[in-house]
């Protein structure tokens, strides 16, 4: 009988979080070219679509930070979003409610993002290290390996 084993070198390490200033420089980036692109389709009077918009991003870059990276990834989108996002354009405002209700949006999106990615990767790496059930191969019908 033949015995089917998976051809690794070992158990593969849980990859590493991407440089914070790397992931604020995508923050940056993209913010920037969301705001213009959401300002130029759709107009600069519609904060609440930009908010969903820079709260996806940051959830995004979430996924490859580290929790450490959050708060300035909130508020680089913040920056961008009061900044250009509503009228008037290029002038930074605070109404008190507001800005700490959207910067904290944007901060829990940030840490729900990277939780996600190190609940994932940890998930990847117990099922990497679990030991093997044996199963049969649905497409051929054939007997028992191991996973």
């Amino acid at each position: 009988m033949i015995e089917w084993k998976p051809l690794g070198a070992g158990a593969r390490p849980v990859p590493q979080p991407v440089a914070t200033p790397l992931v604020w420089a995508g923050a940056g980036g993209g913010a920037l070219v969301l705001v213009a692109l959401l300002n130029t389709v759709v107009g600069p009077d519609r904060p609440g679509l930009a908010l969903s918009a820079l709260s996806l991003l940051a959830a995004l870059l979430g996924l490859c930070a580290r929790f450490t990276a959050a708060p300035g990834t909130a508020l680089l989108c913040w920056l961008f979003l009061n900044g250009f996002a509503i009228p008037p354009a290029g002038v930074l405002t605070w109404a008190g409610h507001r800005d700490t209700t959207w910067l904290a949006c944007l901060f829990t999106a940030a840490l729900i993002g990277t939780a996600l990615a190190r609940v994932l990767h940890a998930r990847a790496a117990y099922r990497r290290l679990a030991p093997g059930r044996a199963r049969t191969d649905a497409a051929t019908g054939d007997g028992p390996y191991e996973s």
